[in-house]
């Protein structure tokens, strides 16, 4: 019997040009095999995209059952639905394809609570478009998984990381050999969920020391606040791992972002330092699912990730800040000029 929900999503018709992207979620990115259930999630914005990988589903032959978020609760979806989490017990994949709203995080790690307990593959793809279907859900993830790997290798041996850039960055990370890299470069596996398009390497630093201006785009809600901070960069002084002081020209984002780094008492601590892999990614776009792959240096203030990186402390909140243009070294030696990395793939 096909779920009601199920038919619908398949009968909702969907450009031809997202199928590229949708095969790549589908058979390279979470390799789903015909046997294996999957719990697809998605609301009325992104039900297009959503048909599109439904149906790269329905040609691989894996069961699947699909949800709207509209059709089971009010937005914003403070509580992961329970018909959703349910449906995740029995299955071995899920893809979460939504525009998220303000104070829908609680839900989202719900989710992913599920995820980490039952080792579900889980992509990711939080305010997917269609632009990010036709530029980094193309990527050849083959390639960035193999420059991850070199990135995390000599990462995972360091002591610090320096980075600079042309906007006014210059700080750096003591890391913490408790805490461990992980690699989400879009191939997932049950170990760590990731998100789609996948490109990157991150950890819990050991301390974070210096200022770092964002002149790219800032994550969560905020991002579709402020999607393009070139003109009106975000500037961000930190010490012993704590915001001190930030700063703009655009005083409405300098008192969100304010309000939003001080909901908790660790939403101010650096909890992610990330290095972005995904090359096929050439200018930030103003989406924050594709943009902290871009080649470079973001970091993200509030929940560490502890069930991945090792980290002990939690916060409710986690917004990930972008810049370009960077030149990092790790431990003196020098992996990237101007956002270009010197390691081949």
């Amino acid at each position: 019997m096909i779920h009601p929900v199920l038919t619908d999503l398949t009968k909702t018709s969907f450009d031809p040009e997202l199928s590229p992207g949708a095969y790549n979620a589908v058979n390279t990115c979470l390799r789903i095999q015909p046997q294996e259930k999957v719990t697809l999630i998605t609301d009325n914005l992104c039900r297009e995209i959503a048909a599109s990988i439904a149906h790269e589903l329905l040609r691989v032959g894996s069961p699947f059952k699909a949800y709207v978020l509209e059709d089971l609760a009010p937005r914003p979806i403070v509580e992961l639905p329970t018909e959703i989490a349910e449906d995740m017990e029995t299955s071995q994949v899920s893809i979460f394809a939504v525009r998220v709203q303000p104070n829908e995080l609680k839900s989202r790690m719900q989710m992913t609570d599920i995820v980490n307990r039952r080792k579900m593959r889980h992509a990711h793809m939080v305010n997917i478009n269609h632009q990010i279907m036709l530029e980094g859900m193309r990527a050849d993830f083959a390639r960035v998984d193999a420059l991850s790997k070199k990135v995390i290798e000599i990462v995972s041996r360091a002591r610090e990381i320096r980075a600079k850039n042309p906007a006014g960055s210059d700080f750096g990370a003591t890391l913490n050999s408790n805490y461990r890299w992980v690699k989400t470069s879009g191939i997932i596996s049950p170990d760590k969920w990731g998100n789609l398009p996948g490109g990157e390497v991150f950890t819990t630093p050991g301390e974070v020391n210096g200022t770092y201006v964002v002149d790219g785009v800032v994550g969560d809600y905020l991002c579709e606040r402020y999607p393009d901070l070139a003109s009106q960069p975000l500037t961000i002084r930190i010490q012993n791992n704590r915001i001190t002081e930030v700063f703009s020209d655009n005083k409405v984002l300098e008192e969100d972002f304010w309000a939003y780094t001080h909901t908790d008492e660790n939403s101010d601590v650096v909890g992610e330092f990330a290095i972005g892999t995904n090359l096929e990614l050439k200018q930030v776009i103003g989406q924050i699912l594709q943009d902290e792959k871009f080649p470079g240096l973001h970091i993200a203030f509030g929940n560490p990730y502890g069930a991945h990186t090792g980290a002990t402390w939690y916060s409710s909140t986690h917004i990930d800040v972008v810049g370009t243009r960077f030149d990092i070294w790790v431990d003196g030696q020098q992996i990237m000029e101007k956002g270009h990395f010197l390691i081949e793939a």
